[in-house]
């Protein structure tokens, strides 16, 4: 009787063990420096008069990479209005200008460390710059 419950002790502890390894796995080793975005050393790039409008997307097979973009461009000044996954892949970050100022472009481009930028104008997003990050 004894040796059974101190059995189910063991299991129990092996679980709680396997599901924090899994929920590190998966929400903090994997994604914590995605893309080399950290936390804490951005450099403001966008001056406080300018609200800069920005889609991010991510166009690459590292996962959470969009959400980390996000918090880093948000440290840099730029205003992240949504993120989420592309539909196409791509092998580098173009940073798309939507709006017409490709001077903001090449803030985003500068803040990300270097990207392409290219002019794709769409009125009918109500955004800035699109940033599809890609695995480098």
């Amino acid at each position: 009787m004894r040796l059974r419950l101190r059995g189910r002790w063991v299991l129990l502890v092996l679980l709680v063990l396997g599901a924090a390894a899994w929920g590190w796995r998966r929400f903090g080793a994997d994604t914590a420096d995605a893309g080399g975005f950290r936390q804490g050393s951005v450099a403001r790039v966008v001056p406080e008069s300018l609200r800069i409008k920005v889609e991010v997307l991510n166009a690459s097979d590292v996962r959470g990479l969009a959400r980390q973009a996000t918090f880093y461009l948000r440290d840099a000044g730029f205003d992240v209005v949504s993120n989420g996954n592309s539909g196409e892949r791509s092998d580098s970050t173009v940073v798309l200008v939507r709006s017409g100022r490709m001077d903001w472009g090449a803030l985003a481009a500068k803040a990300l460390g270097g990207a392409r930028v290219e002019a794709r104008p769409d009125s009918s997003r109500y955004l800035d710059l699109t940033i599809l990050l890609g695995p480098t």
